[in-house]
């Protein structure tokens, strides 16, 4: 049974996550504060773990920081308030996998893990993460896995090749196993404001809800208009 270490100072809502988790398959290990969260990761090395965000002592992004020193490897999802999406913005720089909102909603929840489980399965194909498929009217660039700096000469790449196409449009369409750091935002808005100064036309499509709530916020989505579907994108 594969182990999931949620760190919370809330009882309560680490009584949740452990009847959730419980009822998804895991074994599901518990620690009401960071220290204590990194001394049970030491012991019991889980490949995922839920950390607040928000604790007295320990805060989660210390405890973000010093798992991945550890083992960057680790699937690291943060907890958070609204209100706090500088913080989540933070932690997805220090490679956070993603980050859910206080009070949890079980679908997000869901599509957290499910994130991190495609990114532990995705960590050793780097080629399989970009690629670029074509319809009659557009050249679609299809993104999985983590988009970081290491993702930036393919993604490069793959958009010069897409732009070659000479399609009316390059959709950017995102699987739900896709994440972005900061310096994949980086790379992301260095080649959308190419694209708008080159009057090309560049459609993002189906993205995550926390990833819109965050290129909403970096200004993207002023950029690019979003879409919530690949067929509306096609359109």
């Amino acid at each position: 049974m594969e182990k999931i270490l949620v760190i919370d100072d809330e009882k309560p809502t680490l009584m949740m996550f452990r009847l959730t988790l419980s009822a998804y398959g895991y074994e599901v290990l518990t620690a009401e504060n960071g220290q204590e969260g990194l001394e049970l990761f030491g012991r019991e090395r889980p490949r995922i773990v839920l950390t607040d965000i928000k604790m007295p002592g320990m805060n989660g992004i210390e405890v973000l920081q010093q798992i991945k020193a550890i083992d960057p490897a680790t699937e690291v999802i943060v907890i958070t308030g609204h209100g706090d999406m500088d913080l989540a913005i933070q932690a997805l720089n220090l490679d956070a996998t993603d980050f859910i909102n206080k009070p949890i909603q079980r679908h997000l929840l869901e599509a957290a893990i499910r994130r991190a489980q495609d990114r532990r399965r995705l960590a050793g194909e780097q080629a399989a993460e970009l690629g670029l498929q074509t319809t009659e009217q557009a050249a679609v660039i299809v993104i999985q896995g983590s988009i970081t700096a290491a993702a930036e000469a393919r993604l490069q790449a793959l958009y010069r090749e897409a732009a070659a196409l000479d399609k009316s449009r390059i959709v950017l369409h995102f699987l739900e196993s896709a994440t972005v750091n900061g310096a994949g935002i980086g790379v992301l808005t260095q080649l959308l404001l190419e694209s708008r100064s080159q009057g090309r036309h560049v459609v993002v499509a189906e993205l995550s809800e926390n990833l819109r709530k965050v290129f909403e916020i970096v200004g993207l989505s002023k950029i690019a208009p979003m879409v919530d579907s690949l067929e509306k994108a096609l359109a």
